[in-house]
């Protein structure tokens, strides 16, 4: 369903162009924050060094595409959009765009810079022809915390800037363990835009699990429960929406599997119990040479390279379980890593509202270039954009719910939980507002009523305190919003089967 906000504040953005169509430099300006709110929504990777961004982000393309090394073209900020065709264009900080040359070595695209020094480059647009890409644009943003203040400083300028137009709308923070680095980061791009801490855009993955567990079969497991007590802790809580566990290296591996490797793994799986054991002991043991397997040195140690040796233990259980092609061990590793509860997530908290949270980020902008060069008319816009502020519910559901995790409200803590629920902490669907269970997917209006009656109730109490009466009144527009959805489904239904032939 389209939000009408995006459509309200597409409005203002082209009112604005035509008003200051005589000053270039807020034109431009004003172009991009345009841009911003037609194209697809903007999700960004950010994470200490080396917390596996890149990794992750080929796992997410399904393409080893980003640059995983400690090169240049990691202290840049790269942008990977959908094109028909690839193309690599590097924006300098002085001077035109420029193509990049690039070139596939062992099926990763390698690409340099083409003799500029990442202080010299703004950015880095990457067009690839990835169906990953249709609905979202990824920004890999260069590693925070890094012994370079400089490379350091691009991400956090670039992601903790309210007012920019070229900034995301939703963060993906990767983190190896909870460091005080991490913590300050995610405080900084809290959004404070509204005078409230809007935290619905950020998600938390903590990666590169497989080494959580020292590369044990049973790793992800381990890394389960450390995601879920990082997720408990209450700063974090109120900084990220949730804390998921990925092994980025695995993904990516099961993403990209190539037929000789899953040949190689096969080898390794048909071993013989001890020998397997031994040769898997340790990294050094895999790689070290042995005549306990065919398998070159070389070639075990590409394999460790892309799997990890978690990975190749995780692989050989696998096929010894049962995994008889290269897609069901694909299909299978992909599961296990983890990547497919992030996409989930992806789809079910940024997609499902990216229309609100392109108009969340936007709106400040506009109205910081307004305000800044005011000129007849330009009053009018300024009314219009806090019009769209107060009078759109899907802005005030982001605030409830980033109150509501910060511990903004004094109501019981299941009242919370289930508050949080209902304004979308789960999810932006019916299903997930509503915690339903079974195949139909579909809400009892009975049950719908009750919810109402009881908010209702809560609000009306003379011992709710007045904040809590806000969310009260946020809780009850959302579940009016739903009970009419749930009604026009219900009479689609009802016109379906009286239109079904005898």
């Amino acid at each position: 369903m389209r939000e009408p906000a995006l459509d309200d504040a597409r409005r203002v953005s082209r009112r604005a162009l035509d008003l200051y169509a005589d000053d270039p430099l807020v034109a431009e300006a004003l172009a991009s924050y345009d841009q911003r709110l037609q194209g697809p929504l903007r999700v960004a990777l950010a994470g200490i060094v080396k917390a596996g961004k890149s990794t992750l982000l080929n796992a997410l393309l399904g393409e080893s595409i980003a640059a995983t090394d400690a090169g240049e073209c990691t202290r840049v900020v790269t942008w990977y959009r959908r094109a028909e065709t690839p193309t690599i264009t590097l924006h300098p900080h002085v001077g035109p765009p420029r193509r990049l040359p690039f070139r596939r070595e062992d099926g990763r695209v390698v690409l340099s810079l083409d003799g500029m020094s990442a202080d010299d480059v703004a950015w880095i647009d990457v067009g690839w022809p990835s169906e990953s890409l249709r609905s979202l644009v990824v920004i890999d943003t260069p590693g925070i915390a890094s012994l370079s203040a400089e490379v350091s400083e691009r991400s956090t300028s670039f992601l903790t800037k309210n007012t920019s137009a070229s900034a995301a709308d939703a963060v993906i923070y990767l983190m190896r363990h909870l460091h005080e680095s991490d913590r300050k980061f995610l405080e900084a791009f809290r959004d404070t835009a509204v005078g409230e801490s809007l935290t619905v855009n950020a998600v938390a993955v903590l990666s590169r699990t497989d080494e959580i567990g020292s590369a044990r079969i049973d790793s992800l497991l381990s890394a389960a429960k450390v995601a879920d007590r990082y997720g408990q802790d209450g700063d974090l809580h109120s900084l990220v929406l949730d804390v998921l566990p990925v092994a980025g290296l695995l993904a990516e591996a099961a993403r990209t599997l190539r037929e000789k490797e899953f040949r190689a793994l096969v080898q390794i799986s048909d071993m013989e119990r001890r020998e397997r054991e031994r040769l898997l002991m340790s990294a050094d043991r895999f790689v070290r040479p042995n005549d306990s397997t065919s398998l070159s040195p070389k070639e075990r140690k590409e394999l460790l390279s892309r799997f990890g040796l978690f990975g190749v233990r995780l692989s050989s259980a696998l096929i010894r379980g049962g995994a008889r092609t290269s897609t069901e061990l694909a299909d299978q590793l992909v599961q296990q890593s983890g990547l497919n509860a992030l996409q989930s997530f992806i789809r079910t908290q940024f997609r499902a509202r990216a229309a609100t949270l392109k108009v969340h980020g936007v709106l400040p902008g506009l109205e910081s270039i307004i305000r800044e060069n005011p000129r007849e008319g330009s009053a009018e816009l300024l009314i219009e954009i806090e019009r769209i502020i107060v009078t759109t519910h899907s802005l005030r559901e982001l605030s409830a719910l980033s109150r509501t995790r910060a511990g903004g409200y004094r109501l019981p803590e299941a009242d919370l939980a289930e508050a949080e629920r209902i304004v979308g902490g789960h999810g932006a669907e019916v299903v997930d507002r509503l915690a339903i269970a079974g195949a139909s997917g579909e809400a009892s209006t009975a049950d719908i009523d009750a919810l109402l009656a009881k908010w209702h109730g809560i609000a009306e109490s003379p011992l709710t305190e007045r904040a809590a009466v806000e969310l009260c009144r946020t809780v009850i527009r959302s579940l009016e919003q739903i009970a009419s959805v749930e009604r026009a489904r219900s009479v689609g239904a009802q016109a379906n089967h009286i239109a079904l032939p005898r």
